[in-house]
């Protein structure tokens, strides 16, 4: 048992939890960043497309 309460005390007290946790949010901004990107890159490309398309027609 002691050896329990000894694991859970070192995970409270090292670094390793909080470390990982703001990297797993970093990551997760950095995602949603990309696909807003990617979006606005997409319509504006679809834009241009159509665009090219109608002065053929």
């Amino acid at each position: 048992m002691t050896q329990l309460m000894n694991s859970v005390k070192n995970f409270l007290v090292s670094e390793d939890g909080p470390t990982a946790v703001e990297y797993a949010i970093m990551l997760a901004l950095i995602v949603i960043v990309c696909i807003g990107a990617v979006q606005n890159i997409g319509t504006k490309a679809q834009a241009k497309f159509q665009g090219a398309g109608d002065a053929l027609n």
